[in-house]
């Protein structure tokens, strides 16, 4: 049987380079360089039908580590919660008040960036306090 080589995740959106770039600053990600014989992304979206410029974004880890975000522009917006979110992981390894101070710190940084705050989910038995959270979108995600 084959093995997974890489992931990628998909989010549908309705501005993928503004998304990406969000992701971009959140994750310490970049903008892969454009195709092969393309000074810019403009210079080779000058090549597309007008319908499909800015149809896709995509943001990387420089360290090819991590997995790739691909971003898609859909007609439709966003009217229920998502199904599959991304846990950003910031208070690994932390515990109690330094992990709490830890989380909303970063919290914080992202809310400047353009995420909303959506609640704080107390620790419970099973599981550590995390931080409910939405990207510039309103995808949903967890900073713990």
């Amino acid at each position: 049987m084959p093995s997974v080589k890489q992931l990628q995740v998909t989010v549908d959106c309705a501005d993928p380079e503004r998304v990406a770039l969000f992701w971009c600053e959140v994750l310490g990600y970049v903008v892969p360089p454009p195709p092969e014989g393309f000074a810019t992304w403009e210079d080779f979206a000058d090549t597309l039908p007008p319908a499909d410029r800015g149809a896709a974004s995509v943001c990387q880890d420089p360290t090819g580590v991590g997995p790739r975000l691909y971003f898609q522009r859909v007609p439709e917006s966003k009217v229920v919660k998502n199904r599959v979110h991304l846990d950003v992981r910031v208070g690994t390894g932390l515990v109690g008040d330094e992990r709490l101070a830890t989380l909303e710190a970063e919290c914080a940084r992202l809310v400047a960036l353009g995420a909303t705050r959506v609640r704080l989910l107390p620790a419970d038995d099973d599981e550590e306090s995390c931080i409910v959270m939405q990207d510039v979108e309103g995808n949903e995600f967890c900073l713990d």
